[in-house]
């Protein structure tokens, strides 16, 4: 044993509140250890009462550390037995060159993957025996901590560039040292950039290149190729294994991290940091230190950056935007007042954060002229402070001291459970349980020591901050706290074109108190109040901000969490504005928000602009976003996210002037195709390993109605016809369970039915509509081909056929969809006398009316004049006159009616009198269906709707929009009567 030995080194342990089971634990690491040969030296170390107390104390307070303990006593002898620093290099130097191991083929990749988290492991035991044993001061403790976390992200980065090196994708020039000269820097931020970081931290990282020097192969994109490997570099670090993980990473600390991909290049990180960069990104940029690959590139981009971090003049602002931060989460997280059970260590009154922000904002303010305010680590730049002459070396020792005791009881709370979290235990037995983990007696003992360096803490910051301005934005005050209204923010809020600010202030003070679960959570209040200035401004930019605004209270109030969406929309300019519009005009639209707010980060993607409507490029995305599931319900639930997220996007471009109106429903209606489509592939190949083929067996699902015709919206039913065919003598399928064919099709047509209608717990598909089957809801749910063909040629009624003039083959057997396709050209194509045509189909138009009414003038589908006006005419004239004019066949509506003008069957004038009128009805429609579910109700509608419908149709407002859609549904309606007369 080693005279630096932690074990000769121990001066204290936890406090155990439960003896008996401590002791029972204990107990069962001695039994261990004696089936282990090589750890037999630790044994007799355990007759030391100082390292019995100590693993008492952990056995009694911390799963995660006892379970590292007592699972390997080998590991355990090691680090007690030798100095705890010369263990520390040890791990961080296996920890750094794992990669060669791999690359000399010493180790696998999974292997490599395994001692990754097995050295974690190793060293979170270590830094926690040095630690609770009184071995290592804060400042080693979390200086070690760093420099595991240094190597963990160098060796990460050392191996992923091997692997991309191997697999022809990057060009290394130092194999042993993949880094150098790699074109590629990661820098640490945050308490990881300092040398500060606590027991169980996310690490901060962001990825820089330089695609002026990457070494690449001809014809590789810098951008893709390194956004890889910052992906596969967290994934390595982060991934769970049964071993554990390394570090939680987050990139989120890059510039605009929205819109940008996870490797930033050099030349548009200078552009943003020049022109839009912040003050909390230059205080988050004080601690930033390169850590992996090009380290000269990062200290030369570093370097670059100092105008930006550090101001030639003495920049006082940056105090205002500090301390609106810190009394915004005071405010929401109600920390007024110094608390003990349940008291966030970090955030909460006199914690660790306001030490933090007291050293960053003086060094933000001074650090442009006074070089040594430059520094990372905090208990360094006190001392610096006090060198300086600015604060005084009271403060500096009693700061200090607060910092150390506070970060010592942050990594304990850490330890229990190896979470990261800074909040004391609520429940009084846990908190005496954790007090005595800390060293104290007593709950009383704890909390008299916690109050006091709290107090301390607060009385230097509130020095610093607690004079300066209220809470205020851009656009003026806007502070929510207490409960009663501030004068300044109400008219800041009447500023921003809100009609009752009064509501307002107390619905955004109901967040803060949390009468919205969705965001109640630590996470969602931090960020909630952070964006609350931004969030109104982008409201107050819309059309109806009251009503914006209490669309979004609504949808938190449905959501079960919002973290996400807030943090999403805190990311992004863009975004946010759009959230907003949506809110406020199409609730639809930001419903689909409200349940996956990940959806929005399509709206980021560069191919957001892209006016896609295509049905191959839709369905390769379908495809794309569905992959691989690994069973039937898992396809179930990527079907519908696939959904949710493509008609969120076409709906989304609709709203954004991307596509127009009639774009939009072929969007839709290729969303459906492609989920029509690879939902019936899915329960075919199930259905057929479990009942076969049909000998001769082949299918077609046509798609009628608005989906025939590619005008589907944002709320339509899927009207599907299903046809089959198979060979006559030899009926039964060859599965192992067989079935008759009829009843083959049948159950297989049930479950495609039921793939697009069932709810899962991502919701309904469609809602699909079987009725324009042959004999309707009386006859069966597939028909057989023949039997479709005798019927439709003898037994149809006149407005089956005038369904079928909208019939689109979607999925089925390629060969036999084309058989079906032309069978049912023929059936349309077929002769019929013009008069008797025209009578039923008047008839028709007249019972529907009976049946639903035509007098809504909202209704532009059922309204007299309308689009079912519009269809009618299209499909009198493909049934009445497509014999002798085959260029009326397989057209939309609009097309009919220009094919109809040039063959003298309506006149020019009509022609475009009903092409424009379907445009305007069509394109109000589609806006209908996109802001609104379910009727449409004008006197219920908010007005920022109907202005948005009226600016839609070209009109200045809802009246005259009301009258324009009159007369076009008079004018429509005279076409009818006088064409079908």
């Amino acid at each position: 044993m080693s005279d630096q030995s932690l074990l000769s080194r121990l001066t204290k342990a936890p406090r155990v509140s439960d003896q008996k089971r401590a002791k029972a634990r204990l107990k069962e690491l001695v039994e261990r250890t004696k089936r282990e040969e090589e750890a037999s030296a630790l044994l007799a170390a355990l007759e030391s009462e100082a390292l019995a107390s100590l693993l008492l104390g952990i056995a009694d307070n911390s799963t995660f550390l006892w379970q590292l303990a007592v699972t390997d006593p080998v590991r355990l002898a090691r680090l007690v037995l030798d100095a705890p620093e010369s263990n520390h290099e040890l791990i961080v130097s296996e920890q750094a060159n794992l990669f060669r191991h791999y690359r000399d083929g010493e180790l696998s990749r999974d292997e490599v993957v395994r001692q990754f988290r097995q050295n974690r492991n190793a060293h979170a035991l270590l830094v926690a025996l040095a630690d609770l044993g009184g071995v290592w001061s804060v400042e080693r403790i979390i200086q070690s901590l760093s420099d595991f976390a240094d190597a963990s992200v160098r060796g990460g980065v050392n191996m992923v560039l091997t692997e991309t090196a191997e697999l022809g994708r990057i060009l290394l020039r130092n194999p042993d040292d993949p880094g150098a000269e790699s074109g590629f820097t990661v820098l640490a931020l945050g308490k990881h950039g300092a040398g500060e970081l606590n027991y169980s931290s996310d690490i901060d990282l962001v990825v820089f290149f330089d695609p002026e020097t990457a070494p690449l192969p001809d014809g590789a994109e810098a951008p893709t190729v390194y956004t890889r490997i910052a992906q596969q570099l967290a994934k390595l670090l982060q991934e769970r294994t049964p071993d554990g993980y390394v570090h939680r990473v987050d990139y989120r600390l890059r510039p605009d991290p929205g819109s940008t991909p996870t490797a930033v290049s050099l030349p548009s990180a200078y552009i943003y940091y020049e022109t839009v960069g912040q003050n909390w990104e230059r205080a988050a940029l004080i601690k930033a230190r390169p850590v992996a690959g090009d380290i000269p590139l990062g200290e030369r981009f570093l370097q670059d950056l100092r105008p930006f971090i550090w101001r030639k003049y003495f920049d006082f602002a940056s105090i205002a935007d500090v301390h609106a931060m810190k009394r915004q989460i005071h405010a929401v997280r109600g920390h007024d007042e110094i608390a003990v059970a349940g008291h966030d260590i970090k955030l909460g009154r006199g914690g660790i954060r306001e030490i933090e922000f007291f050293v960053q904002t003086q060094q933000l303010v001074f650090g442009g002229r006074r070089p040594g305010l430059r520094g990372r680590r905090t208990l360094d730049m006190l001392t610096a402070l006090l060198a300086e002459g600015w604060i005084t070396e009271k403060a500096r020792d009693e700061l200090s001291d607060a910092y150390r005791f506070l970060r010592s009881i942050e990594h304990c709370l850490q330890m229990v459970a190896d979470e990261q979290t800074q909040r004391l235990p609520s429940d009084e037995k846990q908190l005496l349980r954790f007090a005595k983990f800390c060293g104290f007696p007593t709950v009383s003992a704890f909390g008299k020591a916690l109050t006091r360096q709290a107090k301390i803490v607060q009385k230097h910051y509130a020095l610093l901050f607690e004079e300066g301005p209220e809470l205020a934005s851009e656009v003026g005050s806007l502070v929510f706290t207490g409960t009663t209204d501030d004068p300044d923010t109400l008219a800041t809020l009447r500023r921003l074109g809100f009609e009752n600010p009064e509501r307002v202030a107390e619905t955004v003070r109901g967040w803060h108190f949390g009468r919205r679960s969705a965001i109640t959570s630590q996470r969602a209040r931090e960020v909630l109040t952070e964006l609350v200035p931004a969030l109104l401004s982008s409201l107050g930019g819309t059309a109806d901000p009251d009503g914006a605004l209490a669309a979004l209270d609504s949808a938190f109030g449905r959501m079960p969490a919002a973290a996400e969406l807030l943090t999403i929309l805190q990311s992004h300019d863009r975004l946010r504005l759009l959230f907003a519009d949506l809110l406020g005009t199409a609730p639809r639209l930001a419903d689909t928000v409200a349940q996956s707010p990940h959806v929005l980060d399509t709206l980021i993607d560069p191919a957001f602009v892209v006016p896609l409507t295509d049905e191959e490029g839709i369905e390769e995305q379908v495809r794309q976003i569905i992959g691989q599931p690994t069973d039937y319900e898992e396809f179930l639930d990527r079907a519908r996210d696939a959904a949710r997220q493509l008609r969120f996007v076409n709906g989304a471009r609709l709203l954004s002037d991307i596509i127009s109106p009639a774009q939009a429903g072929e969007g839709y209606a290729s969303i459906a195709q492609a989920l029509v489509r690879v939902s019936f592939e899915e329960v075919r190949t199930l259905f057929e390993a479990e009942h076969g083929t049909v000998p001769g067996g082949k299918i077609a699902i046509l798609g009628l109605g608005r989906l025939g015709t590619r005008e589907l919206t944002a709320g339509s039913d899927l009207d599907l016809v299903v046809i089959y065919d198979y060979d006559q003598e030899r009926r039964e399928s060859s599965g192992p369970r067989a079935l008759d064919a009829v009843v083959y099709y049948t159950r297989l047509t049930q479950r495609l039915v039921a793939a697009l209608t069932v709810p899962t717990r991502r919701g309904r598909l469609y809602e699909v509509d079987l009725r324009l089957r042959p004999q309707g809801g009386k006859g069966p749910v597939a028909s057989q081909f023949e039997g479709f063909l005798t019927y439709q040629k003898a037994e149809a009624d006149l407005w089956e056929h005038m369904a079928l003039t909208r019939a689109r083959v979607l999925a089925g057997d390629a060969e036999f969809g084309q058989q079906v396709a032309k069978a049912v050209t023929d059936i349309v194509a077929a002769r019929r006398g013009r008069k008797k045509v025209c009578k039923e189909v008047v008839e028709m138009r007249d019972l529907i009316a009976q049946e639903k009414g035509d007098d809504d003038p909202w209704d532009l589908k059922l309204a007299r004049g309308a689009l079912t006006d519009l269809d009618f005419i299209a499909q009198a004239l493909i049934l009445a006159h497509a014999h002798e004019h085959p260029g009326l066949l397989n057209v939309a509506c609009e097309d009919a009616f220009s094919e109809a003008a040039k063959q003298d069957l309506v006149t020019a004038e009509n022609a475009q009198t009903l092409i424009e009128a379907h445009r305007l009805f069509n394109a109000v429609f589609q806006w209908q269906r996109l802001t609104i579910e379910g009727r449409f109700d004008a006197a219920a509608v908010r007005p920022a709707i109907l202005k948005r419908l009226a600016t839609v149709a070209g009109v200045p407002n809802a009246k005259v929009l009301l009258a324009t859609l009159n007369e076009s549904r008079e004018k429509v309606r005279a076409i009818f009567e006088s064409t079908l007369k």
